[in-house]
């Protein structure tokens, strides 16, 4: 009995030091993250926001915003619209049809990309005059898109960032997005500036930089209570945690400004980063 006892004991002791070894080396995949730093923000100005956009993509262009909404069970339909900073009204529109949910948009060569959420399409148009030029399919979610002067950047709701051929909507490579506590999932609107990509977090009032060559997250910004402080009241308390979230990023590159916005949100903020 005693040997019997003996040789389980050595199995077990083997197979735990095996089971150890491959944590450890399961451990090493997930890259080390330093903790993001801290990054300030000042709100430059307000502006009107339309209450009826259920923003997904936001975009600034030759001095007006260029905006992408989705539907909702009680709100509007799915547009893309040309939007006037100091009024928040739609300048141009068009309507994508109550079978798409608008996501994402990109302004690159004077075309207009736009996402969809499950219907695995891609929509382009002419950004002067919005008219239909062609149409990509692709497999997955839609959720955010931008673009680095060479390739489209999309996300999909996980914590992947996939560069995709403008011309083909092939995807050219993938990079993972991490922070200091692993994945981070449920990356969505998206801003490229300057050789790093902003974005936003789904469900949270967190926007991240990220060093696109790495995946790494470097910095958050923590806008936790900005529509309360300067629209009180205007959003009920189930609405900021069911809809109503922190969603929308777009840069000016002359002003060197950003401008931020949620979905169904009153307000528009001109903000700088610090």
């Amino acid at each position: 009995m005693n040997k019997y006892l003996f040789l389980f004991g050595c199995v077990v002791f083997i197979s735990a030091c095996h089971n150890t070894g491959s944590e450890d080396q399961n451990a090493n995949l997930v890259p080390a993250v330093p903790v993001p730093a801290t990054m300030g923000y000042t709100v430059t100005n307000v502006f009107p926001h339309d209450t009826s956009s259920f923003t997904e993509g936001l975009e600034w262009h030759k001095d007006a915003l260029y905006e992408s909404t989705g539907d909702t069970e009680y709100k509007g339909i799915s547009k893309l619209a040309k939007v006037s900073l100091i009024t928040g009204k739609d300048l141009q529109k068009i309507l994508i049809g109550k079978d798409y949910f608008g996501e994402g948009i990109t302004l690159f060569k004077n075309k207009i990309y736009q996402l969809t959420y499950r219907e695995g399409k891609c929509f382009v148009y002419d950004a002067t005059t919005f008219k239909k030029l062609k149409e990509f399919t692709y497999s997955g979610e839609g959720w955010g898109m931008t673009n680095d002067g060479t390739y489209l950047i999309m996300d999909d709701g996980s914590n992947n960032l996939y560069y995709r051929d403008p011309e083909t909507f092939q995807v050219v490579k993938s990079v993972g997005v991490y922070d200091n506590y692993g994945p981070l999932a449920r990356v969505n609107e998206l801003e490229y500036v300057d050789g790093y990509i902003y974005a936003n977090v789904w469900m949270t009032n967190d926007i991240v930089k990220i060093d696109p060559k790495t995946g790494n997250v470097i910095a958050r910004a923590d806008l936790t209570g900005l529509i309360d402080k300067y629209a009180p009241g205007a959003l009920s308390e189930e609405d900021q945690v069911s809809n109503a979230v922190l969603n929308g990023i777009a840069y000016d590159s002359v002003g060197k400004r950003f401008f931020i916005t949620g979905k169904l949100w009153p307000k528009l903020f001109e903000v700088k980063f610090n």
